[in-house]
C-alpha cells in the first residue's frame, strides 16, 4: 500500500487556471461581434428599392439594385420606387379589388363654376422620384402630396360647370390638375411624381339633385333627338326648296323677257305712229281723238253742231246705216277742231 501511495504522489494533480478560461471566452465574443458587424457592413438592394447611405446624418451616396458594403458606423435607409395608389373623395375598406369602400364627404364635394355641388371622385398614382428628398425634405410627404392634390383638384373643378365635370370635361379635368399637382410638386421638392389621376365617379351630392340632374340629362336628350330630326328636316326640305326657288327664277326671267318684248313692240309702235303723225299731225290728231272716244264711249251717238244751231232735229235715219265712217265723214264736214 505504501508502495502504491508512493506511485500516486508522483503525477501531478489537475488544477483550474480562470485566466485562460477567460480569454478564450474573451476570444469568442470578439469573434461573435465581428462576424456580426462585418454581416452589417454588407447589403443588398432589390430592384424596386434605392438605398440611402448616411454617415454622421449627412447623405454619403444613394445605390440602385444590387450587393454594397459600407462601414459599421453608416447606416443605410430603404425606399421603395414602386407605384403607389390612393383615393381622394373616398376611402378604400380592405381589399380594393373588392370594391369595397367608404364615402369620404368631407373630400369629395366640390363646387363649380356655375355653384353647383359635385360630388367627385379621384384615385392618385405617385411614385418616389429623389430618395434624398423623399426622406428629408418633408416629415410626412405622402400627406404634403395628398393635401397639394385637394387643393389642385378644388382649383381646376372650380374652372369647369356642372354639365361638363360629370359629362364631355372630365378628360381636360384630369388633365389640368395633372399638370398643376405636378408643378406644385416641383415646387415643394418633397421627392414624389405623380403618375397618373383619374376621375373615378362624379354625381350630384344628393338623391334630389341626382333625379333633377337626370331629367336635366334625359331633356338634352331629347333635345338632341329634337335637333337630330330638325337636321334631317332641313336637308330634306332643302332640296325641294332649291328646286322650288329656281323654277320661280325661271318663271320670273321668262316673265321679264315677254314684258321687255312687249315694251319693245309698244315702243316700235309708237315710234311708227310718231312718225306718221309728224307727216301729218291733224288728221291724225283727231283720228287718234276718235279712236280713243269710241273705246271710252262704246255705242253713244255723237251730234255734231256748229254751235248756232237752236233745232235740234233728228238726226237717228242720217246715221243709221250702220257704218261707223258715216260719222267719221258728217265730223270731217263741220271743219271743227274742238
Amino acid at each position: 500500500m505504501a508502495k502504491d501511495k508512493n506511485i500516486i504522489d508522483e503525477f501531478p494533480k489537475p488544477g483550474f487556471d480562470g485566466k485562460k478560461l477567460g480569454k478564450t471566452i474573451s476570444l469568442v465574443l470578439l469573434g461573435i461581434v465581428l462576424a456580426i458587424v462585418l454581416f452589417r457592413c454588407f447589403y443588398s438592394v432589390d430592384e424596386q428599392s434605392n438605398a440611402v447611405v448616411t454617415q454622421f446624418g449627412r447623405v454619403v451616396r444613394v445605390d440602385t439594385a444590387g450587393f454594397y458594403f459600407k462601414a459599421p458606423w453608416q447606416s443605410v435607409t430603404q425606399v421603395d420606387m414602386t407605384t403607389h395608389g390612393t383615393s381622394i373623395g373616398y376611402i378604400i375598406d380592405g381589399d380594393a379589388q373588392k370594391g369595397s369602400y367608404t364615402i369620404d364627404s368631407a373630400n369629395a364635394i366640390m363646387i363649380t363654376s356655375d355653384f353647383n355641388l359635385l360630388d367627385i371622385d379621384f384615385y392618385i398614382e405617385y411614385r418616389v422620384s429623389d430618395p434624398i428628398a423623399y426622406l428629408y425634405n418633408a416629415e410626412d410627404p405622402e400627406s404634403v402630396m395628398r393635401n397639394i392634390a385637394l387643393a389642385n383638384i378644388r382649383t381646376v373643378v372650380s374652372n369647369y360647370t356642372v354639365d361638363e365635370a360629370m359629362t364631355t370635361g372630365k378628360g381636360q379635368i384630369q388633365a389640368d390638375i395633372k399638370e398643376a399637382i405636378l408643378a406644385s410638386l416641383t415646387n415643394h421638392n418633397i421627392g414624389l411624381t405623380l403618375i397618373n389621376i383619374t376621375i373615378q365617379d362624379s354625381n350630384p351630392p344628393t338623391e334630389t339633385i341626382t333625379a333633377a340632374f337626370k331629367a336635366v340629362e334625359t331633356a338634352k336628350q331629347g333635345a338632341d333627338t329634337a335637333k337630330n330630326q330638325a337636321y334631317q328636316y332641313q336637308n330634306q326640305q332643302i332640296p325641294t326648296a332649291e328646286a322650288n326657288a329656281d323654277a320661280i327664277i325661271q318663271k320670273a326671267n321668262a316673265y321679264k323677257e315677254a314684258r321687255i318684248a312687249e315694251a319693245e313692240g309698244q315702243v316700235a309702235r309708237f315710234n311708227d305712229m310718231y312718225e306718221e303723225y309728224s307727216k301729218f299731225p291733224t288728221i291724225t290728231k283727231r283720228r287718234m281723238f276718235y279712236e280713243k272716244m269710241e273705246d271710252i264711249l262704246p255705242g253713244l251717238k255723237v251730234i255734231i253742231t256748229d254751235g248756232g244751231t237752236q233745232t235740234m232735229l233728228p238726226l237717228e235715219s242720217f246715221f243709221d246705216t250702220g257704218d261707223d265712217s258715216d260719222v267719221s265723214d258728217i265730223t270731217d264736214i263741220t271743219g271743227e277742231e274742238d
